[in-house]
Order: C-alpha cells, then sequence, then structure tokens
C-alpha cells in the first residue's frame, strides 16, 4: 500500500492488516483466552465417546443404558440455558465465565466419585452438572466470539475455537484410552468369564478406581482456569446491544430463528453420532474394544482438519453460507458412500464426516445469532437449548440398530438431516433476494 506521495505507508498497511484479522478490533489476546476455554469445553465433551465403553464395561450395561452418557451430558443443554441467560444477564461476562468453571469442576468432580464408588445413577448426576455449567459457558462465549469482530469473519473466529475444541477431543479420549482403558479388552473379558463374587468385584473395582484420579486433576485444573478468566482482562461487549451489528436490520425473523434452531438441533446430534457412537459404529463391523476406543479421537482429527481448511478457504475463496453448504453436501455424499462400501470402510467414512461436520457449527451460529436481531441473548438461549440434539439423535439411532442395522440406523438420521441444514441455508439465501419469500417479514427490505 502506498502513501499519497508513492510511498510505502507502514501504518496504512498495519491498519489493513488488521481489518483483515479476524481476531477483529481487540486483537488477538481475548481470543487467546476463548480458545483456552475452548480447550477445556472439548477436553470435558469429547471424553463422552470413551466414556460410554468405558460405563458399558464398569456396569455392565447395554448398549441403551450406557448411552445415557450422552442424554444425560446434552440434555442439560435444554434444561439450564434460560436460566443461565438470566444469571449472565444479573452477574455479567467475566462472573458467569469464571462460575461456570466452578460448576463444571465441581460435576468433574462428582463424575470422579460416584464412578470410583460404583453408582452409576450418581455418575450420570456428575455429567449434567457439567452440562449445566457448561450451558453457562457457552451461553456467553459463542456470541462473545462472534462479536469480536466483523460478521463476515465470524466463521473464522468459531473456525479458530473449533480448533481448540477439537484438538482438547483429539487429545481427551487417547488419553483416556491410554490411562484408563489400557487393556479394555482384556477387563471385559475377565469380567465376562468370571462369575460373579470377590474376584469379580475385586476386578471391577480396580477398572473403576482409574477413573478418580485423572478427573479430580482435571476438576482441580478447571478451578484454576475460572481464577484465571476472573482475572483476565477481557473486552466487555454487551451482547444484546451488539447482536444487531451482525446484519443490518433490526427485527427478529422468528420463522428463521426457530428453523435455524431445529438445523443446528439436528446438527449438534450428527456431531454427536459421528463422534461418540462411532465406538458402538466400529464394533458392528467386528472391531475390538481396544481399537474402537480410539475411533472417537480419529473423528475430532477430521474435524480439526476440516476447521483448518475453512480458516483458509473462509472467506477468501468462498463466503461461510456457501461453505456450509458444501459440508452438507460433503456429509451426504459420505454417507452415501458408507452405505456400499466394503469391509471396515464403512467406519472411516463416519469418521471423515468429522471434516464435513467441522464448518457447519461455525457458520450457523453467527448466521443465525444475526436473524434474532436484537435479541442476542433470547437468540443465544435458543441455540445453545438446540445442543439438546446431542442427547436425542444417538437415542434414536441406538433403538433403532437392532430393527434396521447400524448402518441403516445411522445414515436414516444423518441423510435427513444434512438434507435439511442445506435446504435451510438455501432457502434463507432466496428469501434474502426475494423479500416475498421472508419468513416473519411483510415488509420489502
Amino acid at each position: 500500500m502506498s502513501s499519497p506521495a508513492g510511498g510505502f505507508n507502514g501504518w496504512s498497511w498495519v491498519a489493513g492488516l488488521a481489518a483483515r484479522s479476524p481476531a477483529g478490533a481487540y486483537g488477538w489476546r481475548p481470543i487467546l483466552i476463548m480458545a483456552t476455554l475452548f480447550f477445556s469445553i472439548g477436553f470435558v465433551t469429547w471424553l463422552n465417546g470413551p466414556l460410554i465403553t468405558f460405563v458399558q464395561v464398569a456396569f455392565n450395561l447395554d448398549d441403551v443404558s450406557a448411552f445415557l452418557v450422552p442424554v444425560c451430558f446434552y440434555l442439560a443443554y435444554f434444561i439450564f440455558p434460560l436460566p443461565a441467560t438470566a444469571l449472565t444477564r444479573r452477574i455479567g461476562l467475566r462472573r458467569g465465565l469464571s462460575i461456570a468453571l466452578v460448576v463444571m469442576a465441581a460435576g468433574t468432580a462428582l463424575f470422579g466419585e460416584c464412578v470410583n464408588a460404583r453408582w452409576y445413577v450418581g455418575a450420570l448426576s456428575g455429567l449434567t452438572v457439567i452440562g449445566a455449567g457448561l450451558s453457562l459457558l457457552q451461553i456467553t462465549i459463542n456470541p462473545y466470539v462472534s462479536l469480536l469482530g466483523g460478521h463476515d469473519r465470524a466463521a473464522q473466529r468459531i473456525a479458530i475455537m473449533g480448533i481448540a475444541n477439537k484438538f482438547a477431543g483429539i487429545v481427551a479420549p487417547a488419553l483416556f484410552a491410554v490411562i484408563v482403558m489400557p487393556n479394555v479388552g482384556g477387563v471385559a473379558a475377565d469380567i465376562a468369564r468370571t462369575p460373579p463374587g470377590p474376584a469379580r468385584e475385586a476386578t471391577l473395582a480396580a477398572f473403576t478406581h482409574a477413573v478418580h484420579a485423572p478427573y479430580a486433576a482435571m476438576a482441580g485444573l478447571l478451578l484454576l482456569l475460572a481464577v484465571f478468566t476472573a482475572r483476565a482482562r477481557l473486552p466487555d461487549i454487551a451482547m444484546e446491544t451488539a447482536a444487531p451489528r451482525a446484519r443490518d436490520r433490526g427485527a427478529a425473523q422468528p420463522g428463521w430463528l426457530v428453523t435455524g434452531a431445529f438445523a443446528m438441533f439436528l446438527y449438534v446430534g450428527v456431531e454427536v453420532m459421528a463422534g461418540d457412537a462411532i465406538g458402538l459404529y466400529g464394533r458392528s463391523f467386528g472391531l475390538s474394544l481396544d481399537v474402537t476406543k480410539y475411533l472417537t479421537a480419529l473423528t475430532l482429527a477430521a474435524m480439526m482438519a476440516g476447521y483448518l481448511a475453512g480458516m483458509v478457504l473462509v472467506p477468501r475463496v468462498v463466503d461461510q453460507e456457501r461453505y456450509m453448504l458444501l459440508s452438507c453436501v460433503g456429509g451426504i455424499l459420505l454417507c452415501m458412500v458408507a452405505m456400499v462400501a466394503p469391509g471396515v470402510l464403512p467406519v472411516f467414512c463416519v469418521a471423515l464426516l468429522g471434516f464435513a461436520n467441522a464448518m457447519i457449527l461455525p457458520a450457523l451460529f453467527p448466521i443465525v445469532l444475526a436473524e434474532g436481531g436484537p435479541e442476542g441473548g433470547r437468540t443465544t438461549s435458543f441455540l445453545i437449548m438446540a445442543y439438546s440434539g446431542g442427547a436425542v439423535l444417538p437415542q434414536v439411532f441406538v433403538h433403532l440398530v437392532p430393527t434396521l442395522g447400524t448402518t441403516p440406523s445411522f445414515m436414516v438420521l444423518a441423510v435427513p438431516s444434512y438434507v435439511f441444514i442445506g435446504g435451510w441455508i438455501v432457502a434463507l439465501r432466496a428469501g434474502r433476494r426475494r423479500p416475498d419469500l421472508a419468513m416473519g417479514r411483510s415488509e420489502t427490505r
């Protein structure tokens, strides 16, 4: 960039670079702090995949009972967002983030203690408490990241958060598999061939005790992170007044908001199926427990690759809405291949859904937030409540498996979900071009 005199204008070049940065006007410091929080979210959340296998062995459960892990975890997203929104309005952003981390720490400690005591209902209660803390954290952190800069780069910022989240999602299941379940196949075989009695109880006690120390350590780290967040200097962004920055239209769009929240419901359900249910999916193809315990990490690695690709391509090559549509098309194609592929290739297709899924939420969240108009807090509550799709779709899947089989059960849920999400963004774009198609608006724009 040249100055009027023809020389190099360094300040203008720096300003231009800052304007093109996804970090926005506040710089990278708040982005890095939020990424740290997203890492903690991912570390806790993506343990659910190997936890399903763990509790199935530790408590001798069938598939449906073991899948209560994601049900209790994600159902909290339906119950707690509205109270969390009210609390956040009263106590403010920074205190809300810190209290959320404290609640997560309490739930983590409770889960570890109850598993160690071999009390499954108590362990599920711990997961619900973790979900409550995450609801409070998500109520603030997603719109906060969206509003740190311009709307056109919101998907990039959320993609950065996604990289932190999914990196934790790769690390957490792998560490859990190595530390807690190093020989889960052997333990399951020992339990199966040992009759009820002291020997079997000793094996189960040793297996469940392995989870106690890691979860106690996680609780301690979450408390330290709560203190760090409380002391951090973060920009003060008023969510309710900042939301209209995402678009020039001030009025909320009820039709697009409701259908967009349902699209989020379906997306989170499919994401959780690909990440958490892939262990059950892999076992249906004859893979051993010692192999399937790593499959969640494989899905999350594919998601990280998808985030990196999205950061490069959006918005330089393609805008976030069109990329979201392409992601849905990619998900449908992978599902189609999985239905006809031989051997264990369908398992890898499900893992690759992580790549297709990666940029759907980073695009969908700010788009729906924009359609919510100035009521940013209410819109965020609806979107976080929609995360309960992670409780519903995997449970439907595991109930369908005995009747339809594993692959058909997975695809009959995943393919229509991608079709709806893709159709929603196509209809939204068409509605912007034709005011008479816009939901909830009668006037021209």
